[in-house]
């Protein structure tokens, strides 16, 4: 964020802003969305650098029958941050939604795509623009790290994923 905004910003402060959605973080701090670009090539970069899996992730992931992926992010760097930690394994499909010509969320074609071709019957997510559509399809939704958001069941680690969500 730094090198698009010249403002020395907190970390924490920027993510829950970010979980909200990235277009009222970038009018929060003042970003044009001209830096769209340059924000995503910088998140993409970085994220390769410095993300590493959610702990518990790989247990959610082994018991769950199909695992797919909606995200914003580049198919590119979701598929090499798959590889770097041995998780590509587990999922079916990857969605890249403007990469692969659909609305971005909280628009649902992708999600209706994702019905298209595989049974899916929750959707996890950290923004109310994740579970939106999912909503809207009628499937249950896991809000991950986020309790102001309205889902089925709220998670803050995985850990718990097994026992709130699977065992009810």
């Amino acid at each position: 964020m730094y090198a698009i905004n010249p403002q020395k910003l907190d970390r924490g402060e920027v993510l829950k802003w970010l979980k909200k959605d990235s277009k009222t973080a970038f009018k929060h701090y003042g970003i044009s969305e001209d830096q769209r670009g340059k924000y995503e090539e910088l998140y993409n970069y970085y994220s390769k650098l410095n993300s590493k899996p959610f702990d518990y992730i790989e247990n959610v992931l082994s018991t769950v029958n199909s695992n797919v992926i909606v995200t914003h992010r580049d198919k590119e760097s979701t598929i090499y941050l798959l590889e770097k930690f041995n998780l590509k394994k587990y999922f079916k499909d990857i969605v890249s939604v403007e990469e692969d010509g659909f609305i971005r969320k909280p628009h649902h074609p992708s999600y209706e795509h994702v019905l298209k071709n595989h049974k899916i019957d929750l959707v996890v997510g950290d923004r109310e623009l994740d579970l939106i559509p999912a909503r809207e399809l009628k499937i249950n939704t896991v809000a991950f790290q986020n309790k102001g958001i309205e889902a089925n069941f709220h998670i803050e680690s995985y850990a718990d994923f097994i026992p709130v969500v699977l065992q009810r």
